[in-house]
């Protein structure tokens, strides 16, 4: 295709074509789906089904604190970490685990997990060297590889959890061999744990032996210390030096209150005898049991004399005795006070000496205390060497108890437990027919829409120059609708003079492409206008669209002029060549350079639509003066609304035009309308051009005459399109007139 691999010309992918194409292979579509569907449902049913099982473990801290001394695992335990939960599921994948389940389950027996022992026929991929022969490997070594395929242990995120995942055959064992791997897993925990037991005992036995000669001798140590420096002990946190050193100054405390006492006593026993108040207001006189019966005596005397003063007279003698006896008793109550002052001074003086004497004694325990201090700081670290060894020993012992404790009941739990055991499964997980069917249906249904796609797409029929409008149109509509009035041009009007646009500038004509159009001209060389005349003559047949389409694509011609004497019905025969032709698969662009702009009101939407005299007048884009025929997928290149007189002056562009369309498509198709052939020479770049006379209802020496005009001004390539009918191939050259 001419057009598709021209390198100038920007393309868009064609999606209408594209949906067009693969709606009319729908029914090979559609097929090669049934077809698919029904060997992926065949497949899948014969496909032996395959049952999965699944067992789940919890990783857990399940060793009882024994011991008393510690608390329960906590969180943080390194058991419960996710690297130990990823460990232990590397280890339910070790050979070790493996084999032993293999051994017990008996699985080497079963062709399902050794399946190069028992197959009849050789691996071709072995045979050509593309796989190494399985039974090079010792039996159990293929049993435990097939094993592992069929095997998937993973820790269950953000958990504890590990999964123990496996797929068989046979449903029993897809239930029973992922069991039996957890069990196997959860007794290996244990003997080792049990084996570590062993060991810890074994270790402990010296070292409690070590140990208890090492405490006895520190403890020895600190007896002979204490003894040897008189460090006694009274308590457990008390020495007898410091118990003394307390005694005493409890004692001093005592006999420093009294003191203060006394003194205080006896300093206000004085103060009051120096005032002259009277004892009675003293506590220490008063309470003194010679002063309350002198002052008995006293009160007895005083009641006497007042008795007796009532019946004698102040001189009598009985009176004077008994004021004499008042006087000594009074004598002697201030006798007994002093003797009560200076017994409280006595006491004070007593208990200054005591002070004194505690005092004395207090500093010597001070000295004692303090070289008793020194003395204690050896000792302490003596006892802290003995408790040191003790709570070691201790330790050993409780440890070496619980060891042997559990080796003895031969039961030490692994930190696992099975929470979830493996059964038997209702329903294979493979091979699922639906889903499969689904899948390779749908999947066929794509891929031949994709190879249809990409037929279309290298083939070149799905694409179109940039910028072409996506107008809808009918490819079954047969007649063609009536001509929309338009303004009249005359018929003998100039042909319209074509600028190029700037943007058009890329699409340069190609050296190599011109030489290549003018080795496809030269090597087609037409008969003479005698012999086809003499043809046309002996055959009278007439020259149909038909026959100049089949023409046109055999010999792939790039560009054609059309010329319609007659007007407007041979430009409405030119637009049913170029839907002909568009109708064969082949892409095709007409441009309107009539006056009457009859093709544009024939196959564009609007007969306003920008177009050539827009476009060469610089007042549209290149790819907006493009549009698609409204009832074929030929493309058409409006005559537009532009001054043709402006566009005149750009018709020395005009090739570039069309050089620069012949990249992008099959055929560029030139519809000039009433053209004279001086009009015709600004467009074909030589002589060798391929014209096409549009002369539906012409006769034959009117198109012998026209034919025979363009043959003098030099034109060799002619075609002649005067009829409906149907020929076998069109007829280049001219009539004579009769």
């Amino acid at each position: 295709m001419s057009g598709v691999n021209g390198s100038n010309q920007d393309v868009d992918i064609d999606l209408g074509r594209i949906i067009a194409a693969v709606w009319e292979r729908k029914a090979r579509i559609i097929g090669a789906t049934v077809i698919a569907a029904a060997v992926a449902l065949v497949g899948a049913s014969l496909m032996k089904p395959s049952y999965r099982g699944e067992t789940r473990l919890l990783i857990e801290s399940r060793s009882p604190n024994l011991s008393g001394g510690e608390g329960a695992p906590q969180a943080n335990d390194p058991v419960l970490d996710s690297l130990n939960v990823t460990s232990q599921a590397q280890l339910l994948q070790s050979s070790d685990l493996i084999k032993r389940v293999v051994r017990e389950l008996k699985l080497a027996q079963l062709k399902e997990f050794d399946p190069a022992a028992q197959s009849l026929l050789p691996d071709p991929l072995v045979l050509i060297g593309l796989k190494q022969d399985p039974m090079t490997l010792d039996a159990e070594d293929r049993v435990i590889q097939e094993f592992r395929e069929k095997l998937q242990v993973y820790p269950v995120e953000n958990s504890r959890v590990i999964a123990i995942e496996f797929s068989s055959h046979d449903q029993r064992l897809a239930a029973d061999i992922p069991n039996r791997m957890a069990e196997v897993y959860l007794e290996i925990q244990s003997g080792a744990k049990l084996d570590t037991h062993s060991e810890t005992a074994r270790w402990l036995e010296p070292e409690i032996v070590r140990l208890t000669g090492k405490v006895q001798e520190a403890e020895k140590k600190v007896a002979d210390y204490r003894s040897s420096n008189g460090l006694f002990q009274t308590t457990e946190t008390n020495s007898f030096s410091t118990q003394q050193l307390n005694d005493i100054s409890t004692e001093l405390a005592r006999v420093r209150a009294e003191r203060a006492n006394a003194e205080a006593r006896a300093e206000n026993v004085r103060a009051a005898l120096k005032a002259g108040r009277a004892s009675d207001t003293l506590t220490d006189v008063v309470g003194s049991q010679v002063i309350q019966r002198l002052k008995e005596a006293e009160a007895n005397l005083q009641a006497q004399i007042s008795d007796q003063s009532t019946q004698l007279l102040e001189g009598h003698p009985r009176l004077k005795g008994l004021r004499a006896q008042l006087g000594g008793i009074r004598q002697q109550i201030d006798s007994e006070t002093k003797k009560i002052l200076a017994s409280l001074e006595n006491d004070a003086e007593v208990a200054r000496l005591r002070e004194r004497q505690l005092m004395t004694q207090l500093n010597g325990l001070k000295a004692d205390s303090a070289k008793s201090g020194e003395e204690e700081v050896g000792l302490r670290a003596l006892e802290r060497e003995a408790t040191a060894q003790r709570q070691l020993l201790e330790t050993y012992l409780a440890r070496f108890r619980e060891a042997t404790s559990r080796l003895d009941s031969n039961a030490s739990p692994a930190d696992a437990r099975i929470v979830s055991p493996a059964v038997e499964p209702p329903e294979p997980y493979f091979p699922k027919v639906i889903p499969i069917v689904t899948v390779v249906s749908l999947a066929t249904f794509i891929f031949g829409c994709l190879i249809v796609m990409i037929i279309e797409l290298f083939s070149g029929r799905a694409l179109r120059p940039s910028g072409v409008g996506d107008v809808e149109f009918d490819r079954e509509a047969k007649a063609l609708p009536a001509p929309v009035p338009a303004a009249v041009v005359p018929a003998d009007s100039s042909l319209p003079v074509h600028q190029m646009q700037a943007e058009a500038a890329r699409f340069d004509v190609r050296e190599a492409a011109a030489k290549a159009r003018a080795k496809v001209s030269e090597s087609f060389v037409s008969p003479t206008a005698e012999e086809r005349v003499e043809q046309v003559e002996a055959k009278d047949e007439g020259f149909t669209i038909g026959s100049v389409a089949r023409y046109l694509e055999r010999y792939d011609v790039p560009v054609a002029i059309a010329i319609s004497p007659g007007g407007d019905e041979g430009s409405t025969a030119t637009v049913m060549l170029a839907r002909e032709i568009a109708e064969h698969g082949r892409t095709v662009a007409l441009i309107d350079m009539t006056g009457s702009a009859c093709p544009t009101r024939l196959m564009a939407e609007n007969p306003k639509l920008a177009g050539i005299t827009d476009l060469l007048c610089g007042e549209t884009a290149f790819g907006d003066a493009i549009h698609r025929d409204r009832l074929s997928d030929a493309h058409i290149i409006p005559h537009g609304a532009s001054d043709p007189g402006k566009a005149m002056r750009g018709a020395d562009r005009l090739t570039m035009i069309i050089d620069a369309l012949a990249d992008a498509y099959d055929l560029v198709l030139v519809e000039c309308g009433p053209a004279e052939i001086s009009g015709i020479s600004r467009l074909a770049r030589d002589e060798t051009a391929d014209i096409i006379l549009s002369v539906p209802g012409f006769k034959d020496d009117e198109v012998a005459k026209l034919v025979t005009d363009f043959e003098m001004a030099g034109y060799r390539h002619l075609l002649v399109m005067s009829e409906a009918g149907d020929l076998h191939s069109p007829r280049r050259g001219r009539r004579r007139a009769a």
